[in-house]
């Protein structure tokens, strides 16, 4: 079956946003890689053109290269974006992660949690098209929408 994970790109701050989200959905980190810890196999990573980092800059060695933590059946996934490497991040509003709750507690639940620190675009109420819904920012610029629906 195919399945679409969101990947996220942070400016240095993604094993902190991880774990914010972790606390949130609990669970555990099914890889979490650092850009070092390739060079210190021996191995080098490439930089956005291709062109090989072998040792990466001394500046990211610490920075998370990937890292992955399940939701349900899905995978959310992120890395830093370090500029050192030719990544050039750039916050939009095009993307948001939307998550279909079991139950309106849950969605309550979330929403507290996820929101805190961040901005919220609405609160989670019933929607006229049968969803109880809202959306909002975190504190790390990530956008999310929060549904649920007993009729799913």
């Amino acid at each position: 079956m195919k399945s679409a994970n969101p990947y996220l790109n942070f400016n240095g701050n993604t094993e902190e946003a991880f774990n914010f989200y972790r606390s949130v959905f609990g669970g555990e980190f099914i890889a979490l890689m650092r850009f070092g810890d390739g060079a210190d196999a021996g191995n080098g990573c490439a930089d956005m053109s291709g062109e090989p980092q072998n040792p990466p800059p001394a500046n990211t060695k610490d920075m998370i290269m990937h890292i992955a933590l399940p939701l349900g059946n899905n995978i959310l996934m992120g890395t830093d974006a370090p500029e050192a490497m030719g990544f050039k991040l750039v916050t939009g509003n095009n993307t948001y992660i939307s998550i279909n709750t079991d139950s309106k507690e849950e969605t309550d639940n979330i929403f507290e949690k996820l929101s805190a620190g961040g901005k919220v675009q609405m609160q989670p109420e019933q929607m006229f098209w049968g969803d109880y819904y809202c959306s909002f920012t975190d504190k790390f610029g990530i956008q999310w929408m929060l549904s649920y629906n007993p009729n799913h």
